[in-house]
């Protein structure tokens, strides 16, 4: 698939404030990985897992400053990774 099928797969309201197709998928991973987390269902977590990888996903949500706490409970869970390694919630602390 090409980086605009993707774009073009992700349910409407996730970049509801944005022009969707001018999101680059690679230099704007953190903001794509925080919408999906946040605002996502399945089908984009799906999409979103099939083009990143679970891994650059947990690695990009590790660098994020706020992230809900249900999206942080499911990348915990979901990667079975540690909620300390991720700055969001060491921040908070």
């Amino acid at each position: 698939m090409s980086e605009k099928e993707y774009i073009e797969g992700f349910s409407n309201y996730i970049f509801w404030d944005t022009d969707r197709f001018s999101i680059n998928l690679n230099e704007n991973a953190p903001y794509v990985v925080q919408r999906v987390l946040e605002y996502g269902q399945i089908n984009d977590w799906k999409l979103m897992l099939s083009y990143y990888g679970l891994d650059r996903i947990v690695e990009i949500t590790k660098k994020l400053r706020t992230l809900e706490p249900k999206a942080l409970s499911f990348i915990c869970a979901i990667s079975d990774t540690p909620k300390e390694q991720f700055r969001c919630y060491n921040s908070k602390l």
